[in-house]
């Protein structure tokens, strides 16, 4: 092979090399977002669980329940739901936020937390 079909075949090859980055390139960047987005779902998963608990230390150590569900929510996503409920012995937060992502990745997150009501816990 003489050096003038090398230049053309490596001119050929270039050509494949910009289409195959055409194609390669928006499955990169379309990889690279669903990557981001997982990882802002699971912080805010992550923040919906730690104020669920936050919640549910404070109604269990008898605070006001306002002061509880507002430590709750500053420890939650921005639009965070918290629900309190009391069921005997026990006091359940639970914590509901949207995390963001264009439509069907923007999934419903939840986090329980339950803590036995001190007022209930007798010495023996």
């Amino acid at each position: 092979m003489d050096r003038s079909e090398a230049v053309r075949g490596w001119r050929r090859d270039r050509g494949m090399v910009t289409a195959e980055a055409a194609v390669v390139l928006p499955v990169l960047v379309a990889f690279t977002m669903g990557l981001l987005w997982a990882l802002l779902a699971a912080s805010a998963q992550i923040r919906c669980v730690d104020a669920a608990r936050t919640g549910a230390r404070a109604v269990a150590r008898q605070e006001a329940r306002g002061p509880a569900v507002d430590a709750a929510r500053q420890a939650a996503p921005r639009g965070a739901r918290v629900e309190v409920s009391r069921e005997g012995d026990l006091v359940r937060v639970t914590v509901r936020a949207r995390a963001a992502g264009p439509g069907p990745l923007a999934v419903e997150l939840s986090a329980q937390a339950v803590a036995v009501a001190e007022d209930t816990v007798r010495e023996t």
